[in-house]
Protein backbone atom coordinates (compact mmCIF):
# COMPACT_ATOMS: atom_id res chain seq x y z
CA UNK A 1 0.00 0.00 0.00
CA UNK A 2 0.84 3.37 -1.09
CA UNK A 3 1.98 6.10 1.52
CA UNK A 4 -1.28 8.43 1.45
CA UNK A 5 -0.44 12.09 0.05
CA UNK A 6 -0.33 14.90 2.89
CA UNK A 7 -3.70 16.99 2.04
CA UNK A 8 -2.78 20.72 0.67
CA UNK A 9 -5.24 22.42 2.19
CA UNK A 10 -4.68 21.58 5.68
CA UNK A 11 -1.06 23.14 5.57
CA UNK A 12 -2.02 26.82 4.36
CA UNK A 13 -0.32 29.83 4.29
CA UNK A 14 -1.16 33.22 4.88
CA UNK A 15 0.11 36.46 3.00
CA UNK A 16 -0.03 39.52 3.70
CA UNK A 17 -0.86 41.17 0.10
CA UNK A 18 -0.21 44.88 0.98
CA UNK A 19 3.66 44.60 2.60
CA UNK A 20 5.13 44.51 -0.81
CA UNK A 21 2.89 46.95 -2.63
CA UNK A 22 3.61 49.77 0.72
CA UNK A 23 6.52 48.95 1.58
CA UNK A 24 10.82 48.52 0.55
CA UNK A 25 11.45 45.25 2.49
CA UNK A 26 14.93 45.50 4.03
CA UNK A 27 15.78 42.30 6.12
CA UNK A 28 13.39 39.16 6.79
CA UNK A 29 13.20 37.36 9.97
CA UNK A 30 11.51 34.31 10.38
CA UNK A 31 9.74 34.50 14.00
CA UNK A 32 8.33 32.06 16.37
CA UNK A 33 4.62 33.33 17.80
CA UNK A 34 3.32 32.44 21.02
CA UNK A 35 -0.39 31.25 20.60
CA UNK A 36 -2.86 29.55 22.25
CA UNK A 37 -4.20 26.23 21.08
CA UNK A 38 -7.41 27.19 19.37
CA UNK A 39 -5.67 30.02 17.52
CA UNK A 40 -3.52 27.28 16.10
CA UNK A 41 -6.45 25.49 15.25
CA UNK A 42 -8.12 28.54 13.18
CA UNK A 43 -4.59 28.84 11.49
CA UNK A 44 -4.73 25.54 10.28
CA UNK A 45 -7.91 26.03 9.34
CA UNK A 46 -6.97 29.03 7.27
CA UNK A 47 -8.65 31.87 9.30
CA UNK A 48 -6.07 34.24 9.72
CA UNK A 49 -5.65 38.05 8.16
CA UNK A 50 -1.89 39.83 8.43
CA UNK A 51 -2.70 42.43 6.62
CA UNK A 52 -3.19 45.38 9.36
CA UNK A 53 -0.62 44.16 11.26
CA UNK A 54 2.56 45.08 12.30
CA UNK A 55 5.71 44.94 14.81
CA UNK A 56 6.24 46.59 17.82
CA UNK A 57 9.16 46.67 20.02
CA UNK A 58 8.40 47.57 23.77
CA UNK A 59 10.57 46.33 27.05
CA UNK A 60 13.34 44.36 24.94
CA UNK A 61 10.57 41.82 23.27
CA UNK A 62 8.65 42.25 20.11
CA UNK A 63 5.20 42.10 19.52
CA UNK A 64 2.71 41.33 17.00
CA UNK A 65 -0.34 43.40 16.95
CA UNK A 66 -3.61 43.45 15.02
CA UNK A 67 -3.09 40.40 13.65
CA UNK A 68 -6.62 38.89 13.74
CA UNK A 69 -7.33 35.48 13.94
CA UNK A 70 -10.99 34.02 13.70
CA UNK A 71 -12.72 32.55 16.85
CA UNK A 72 -12.28 28.42 16.30
CA UNK A 73 -15.62 27.52 15.64
CA UNK A 74 -15.43 24.34 17.70
CA UNK A 75 -13.99 26.52 20.59
CA UNK A 76 -15.42 26.43 23.86
CA UNK A 77 -15.63 28.85 26.70
CA UNK A 78 -11.70 29.15 26.82
CA UNK A 79 -11.78 30.44 23.29
CA UNK A 80 -9.43 33.44 22.27
CA UNK A 81 -9.62 36.69 21.58
CA UNK A 82 -9.28 37.49 17.86
CA UNK A 83 -7.26 41.04 18.23
CA UNK A 84 -4.74 40.23 20.78
CA UNK A 85 -1.24 41.24 20.55
CA UNK A 86 0.83 38.23 20.39
CA UNK A 87 4.70 37.56 21.57
CA UNK A 88 7.30 37.07 18.57
CA UNK A 89 9.69 34.74 19.49
CA UNK A 90 13.62 35.89 18.54
CA UNK A 91 17.08 35.11 19.46
CA UNK A 92 18.11 37.97 21.56
CA UNK A 93 20.70 38.72 18.55
CA UNK A 94 18.07 38.78 16.38
CA UNK A 95 15.35 41.19 18.86
CA UNK A 96 19.09 43.45 19.23
CA UNK A 97 19.20 43.59 15.57
CA UNK A 98 15.84 44.31 14.77
CA UNK A 99 15.26 46.97 17.97
CA UNK A 100 18.25 49.15 16.50
CA UNK A 101 16.60 48.81 13.09
CA UNK A 102 13.17 49.90 13.95
CA UNK A 103 14.89 53.39 16.10
CA UNK A 104 15.84 54.83 12.80
CA UNK A 105 12.92 57.15 11.51
CA UNK A 106 10.75 55.92 8.61
CA UNK A 107 11.04 51.74 9.26
CA UNK A 108 8.34 49.31 10.34
CA UNK A 109 8.38 45.82 11.40
CA UNK A 110 6.05 44.45 9.27
CA UNK A 111 4.84 40.42 8.81
CA UNK A 112 5.08 38.85 5.20
CA UNK A 113 3.50 35.41 5.35
CA UNK A 114 2.14 32.99 8.06
CA UNK A 115 2.97 29.53 7.65
CA UNK A 116 3.38 26.31 9.29
CA UNK A 117 6.98 24.75 9.75
CA UNK A 118 6.59 20.99 10.57
CA UNK A 119 3.70 21.77 13.83
CA UNK A 120 4.65 24.95 14.62
CA UNK A 121 3.53 28.38 13.56
CA UNK A 122 6.15 30.79 11.91
CA UNK A 123 5.57 34.58 11.25
CA UNK A 124 7.81 36.04 8.74
CA UNK A 125 8.65 39.56 9.40
CA UNK A 126 10.99 41.92 7.56
CA UNK A 127 12.12 45.39 8.65
CA UNK A 128 10.52 47.82 5.93
CA UNK A 129 10.64 51.70 5.01
CA UNK A 130 7.60 53.09 3.32
CA UNK A 131 7.19 53.94 -0.23
CA UNK A 132 5.99 56.97 -1.60
CA UNK A 133 2.99 57.15 -4.48
CA UNK A 134 6.05 57.43 -7.17
CA UNK A 135 7.11 54.41 -6.23
CA UNK A 136 4.26 52.84 -6.66
CA UNK A 137 3.34 54.01 -9.76
CA UNK A 138 7.41 53.12 -11.01
CA UNK A 139 6.58 49.40 -9.34
CA UNK A 140 3.11 49.93 -11.44
CA UNK A 141 5.32 50.90 -14.69
CA UNK A 142 7.51 47.94 -14.11
CA UNK A 143 5.07 45.29 -14.33
CA UNK A 144 3.27 46.61 -17.23
CA UNK A 145 6.46 46.61 -19.56
CA UNK A 146 7.60 43.37 -17.80
CA UNK A 147 4.26 41.89 -19.13
CA UNK A 148 4.68 43.20 -22.10
CA UNK A 149 7.94 42.06 -22.77
CA UNK A 150 6.95 37.98 -22.10
CA UNK A 151 3.95 38.33 -23.89
CA UNK A 152 6.71 39.55 -27.24
CA UNK A 153 8.59 36.13 -26.45
CA UNK A 154 5.67 34.19 -26.12
CA UNK A 155 4.46 35.27 -29.50
CA UNK A 156 7.77 35.30 -30.76
CA UNK A 157 8.04 31.90 -30.07
CA UNK A 158 5.82 30.21 -32.27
Amino acid sequence: MSAQKKDPNRYTEIRNSKALRDYFVEEKFEAGLALKGTEVKSIRAGKAHINDAFGRFEKGELWLHNAYIEEYAFGNIYNHVTRRTRKLLLHRHQIRKIGQALKIGGRALVPLRMYFKEALVKVEVAVCSGKKLYDKRDDLKRKVVDREIDKAMKDRRR
